[in-house]
C-alpha cells in the first residue's frame, strides 16, 4: 500500500470517526525539495503526524504551526516555505502574510521552496437529544438534515417511529461523543424529565434546553434542587427551548429550536454586514 493510499484510507477513517484533523497537502515545489507536489500528511490536533509526509524539518515546524491554528479558528492555510534570499526579493519576512499566504524560512541546505494547503477537517457539530417525544423525532430528523451529529437517547419503548439520527441509545447516557462543539436538548415531555435533565447536566455544552414551559421547567428544578442538584447548574437550562416564532406543531417547535442552536453556533461567525449588503 503507497503512502498516499494510506492517507486517503486514514483520512476516510477520521471523518467516519467524527475526528478532527488537518490534511496538509504540497501543492506547488521549485528546485530541489525532499517532498514532491501531491504529497499528504494527515496531522492531530496535538500536532503529530500520523500518516503521511510532506518533508523534512525544513517544512514541518511551519506547517504544524499552520494545523494546529487551523484547527482551532477551522480556516484553511497556505503556506510558503522559501529561502530566505528569495523572501528578501518578495520583501516579507519569515512568518509574515500576504494575499492570503504565510510565508516561512527553508533554512535546510536544498534551497527549494514548497508552497502546502493546510485543511481543517473538524467534526460535524454534535446535537444531542434526551427523549423520543414527537419533537424530538421532528428535531432529529431537521438537524440531520443541516449537517448536525445527531445522538438520541431514550428508553427503547419510548420510540413509537425509528428516529432519523446518527446513534441512537437506550436510555438517557449518550455514552461517547464527539470533540465538536456540543448543543444538548431535553424533550422528554413527561417520560423521564427528571432523569434527562440529570443526564443532560453531565454533558458539556454550548447549549442546553428544555421543550416545556418555564412553568413546568420551575417545577422540576425545585424537585432536582431537592435531589442534590446545584441550581447554579440547573440555570444552563433554556426554557422554553427555541425561539419565540409562534410555533405550535412539533415541526415547527423543532424549527424553533434549530433556529436558536443555530445563532448559537454561528455566534462571531460573520462579519457584521455593511449597509449595502441589506
Amino acid at each position: 500500500m503507497t503512502a498516499h493510499v494510506e492517507v486517503i484510507d486514514l483520512v476516510a477513517q477520521l471523518k467516519a470517526a467524527e475526528q478532527p484533523f488537518a490534511l496538509a497537502t504540497v501543492v506547488r515545489t521549485v528546485s530541489v525539495t525532499a517532498a514532491k507536489a501531491g504529497a499528504k500528511a494527515v496531522i492531530r490536533p496535538d500536532g503529530t503526524i500520523v500518516a503521511g509526509w510532506i518533508g523534512g524539518g525544513c517544512a514541518r515546524g511551519a506547517v504544524l504551526k499552520a494545523a494546529r491554528e487551523a484547527l482551532s479558528d477551522g480556516e484553511p492555510r497556505m503556506i510558503s516555505v522559501q529561502p530566505e534570499n528569495l523572501l528578501a526579493e518578495l520583501g516579507v519576512r519569515p512568518g509574515e502574510s500576504r494575499d492570503g499566504i504565510r510565508f516561512a524560512n527553508n533554512m535546510c541546505p536544498s534551497k527549494g521552496t514548497m508552497d502546502i494547503f493546510v485543511e481543517p477537517v473538524l467534526p460535524h457539530p454534535s446535537l444531542v437529544i434526551l427523549g423520543a417525544s414527537p419533537v424530538a423525532l421532528s428535531l432529529a430528523t431537521q438537524a440531520r438534515a443541516l449537517g448536525y451529529h445527531v445522538t438520541i437517547a431514550a428508553p427503547s419503548s419510548d420510540f413509537v417511529d425509528t428516529p432519523d439520527a446518527d446513534v441512537r441509545v437506550d436510555g438517557f447516557e449518550p455514552g461517547y461523543l464527539n470533540e465538536a462543539k456540543r448543543f444538548v436538548v431535553v424533550s422528554t415531555q413527561g417520560k423521564g424529565d427528571e432523569a434527562a435533565l440529570k443526564a443532560a447536566l453531565t454533558i458539556d455544552a454550548a447549549y442546553h434546553a428544555f421543550v416545556g414551559s418555564s412553568r413546568k421547567m420551575a417545577a422540576l428544578r425545585d424537585k432536582l434542587i431537592g435531589a442534590g442538584i446545584a441550581a447554579t447548574a440547573l440555570d444552563r437550562i433554556k426554557a422554553p427551548a427555541g425561539l419565540d416564532l409562534g410555533a405550535i406543531t412539533p415541526e415547527e417547535i423543532a424549527m424553533s429550536i434549530l433556529a436558536e442552536i443555530t445563532a448559537e453556533r454561528r455566534r462571531g461567525q460573520r462579519n457584521p454586514a455593511s449597509p449595502s449588503d441589506h
